[in-house]
């Protein structure tokens, strides 16, 4: 049996196919340069409310580790200031209790030592290489603004640009930055949550840096807080931000104040167990606090993950530092107050920081 074709058909047929073959050539020859879409694992409401409960249940704990200090103070301007490695012993607990001393490492001298009892803080530092005129104890109220206090950290110099003349960034570091992003606060029922996703493109260290594979197209969802105003408006509080490749890992945490802008933005580390109990598994090796009103960012590491301490209950009074040491003592507070009292700084000038700085060496 013979099928007639025309030649009008050939010529179609051999057309077709030719198209076929060229474009599945070009699909297998060129590289695309999208950013690999990376599969997501999926979670109710209920599952991520329970996952932040879960970071929660931590009320106390005891850590040594170690410290690196970023000062962002002149990010605006392409640079910013890198401290090198200082070892920390970090004590904390819940409310909102914290105790941590920053050492010299190797010799282990202490640099300073930070307190917070939840309404005051107290820093002492203890030793500096600027003559010793930043050894001093300063006493302050957590939420207080001591941005008046504050030096100018940029100076116009002809067709120089900004100038630093003081980094006063490490002189804004206090303890209770550090206490929510390591004992992550419990949800609230009287509190909103709402859930949504979103995708961000990232780079996947693990691969190659000349991988195509490096750029990668990650899934989250994001878990927000709202409270309720006196007059019924909603704020924002915290939204804390979970990766859904490989499973559900709180990876972000972002804390906003009252007009809503970013207070603290803490990212949470790889995974790995806490204590050598077995109890605190799935707990994040690593915590960056990153605190852009006040220019810094701090990245704590845990030393030795197995011998950290969690649960035991420490007296109140270990988180009052006193000043045992004799140094000059300085009131914020009562600083604050003078300065509010003085006639307004010229234009051009700069109020005189009361405040202690130091850098970690």
């Amino acid at each position: 049996m013979f099928i007639k074709i025309t030649r009008l058909q050939l010529y179609t047929a051999i057309l077709l196919l030719s198209a076929g073959i060229f474009s599945g050539c070009n699909i297998v020859k060129k590289e695309s340069k999208t950013p690999a879409l990376l599969l997501t694992t999926d979670a109710t409401h209920s599952q991520l409310m329970a996952e932040v409960s879960r970071f929660a249940r931590v009320e106390s704990m005891r850590a040594q580790m170690d410290l690196k200090f970023e000062d962002n103070s002149f990010a605006q301007f392409g640079s910013k200031e890198v401290w090198r490695a200082a070892d920390g012993e970090v004590v904390v607990q819940r409310p909102s209790n914290i105790l941590l001393t920053v050492k010299v490492p190797v010799i282990k001298t202490d640099v300073a030592q930070m307190s917070s009892d939840g309404e005051k803080f107290r820093v002492a530092i203890l030793r500096d290489e600027a003559g010793g005129k930043y050894k001093k104890f300063v006493i302050g109220t957590n939420d207080a603004d001591y941005s008046r206090l504050q030096t100018e950290l940029t100076r116009t110099n002809g067709d120089n640009g900004p100038v630093k003349q003081n980094v006063n960034a490490f002189a804004n570091l206090r303890p209770q930055h550090f206490t929510d992003a390591m004992l992550v606060r419990p949800t609230d029922q009287n509190h909103l949550y709402t859930t949504s996703t979103i995708y961000q493109i990232e780079e996947d260290e693990t691969a190659d840096k000349k991988s195509p594979l490096r750029k990668v197209n990650r899934g989250y969802y994001l878990l927000d807080e709202f409270t309720k105003t006196a007059g019924g408006e909603l704020l924002i509080a915290r939204r804390f931000w979970f990766d859904r490749v490989g499973g559900i890992r709180l990876a972000r945490q972002q804390i906003f104040d009252a007009k809503g802008e970013i207070e603290s933005d803490i990212v949470y580390g790889a995974e790995g167990n806490l204590t050598d109990t077995g109890e605190y598994n799935r707990l994040p090796l690593q915590i960056s606090v990153t605190r852009p009103q006040e220019k810094y960012s701090m990245k704590l590491t845990y030393q030795m993950p197995g011998e950290v301490k969690i649960g035991r209950k420490y007296p109140e009074t270990a988180f009052v530092l006193q000043n045992s040491w004799g140094l000059e003592e300085v009131d914020l507070d009562k600083k604050l107050q003078e300065a509010m009292a003085q006639k307004p700084t010229p234009p051009g000038g700069a109020v005189s920081n009361q405040n202690s700085a130091s850098r970690f060496q």
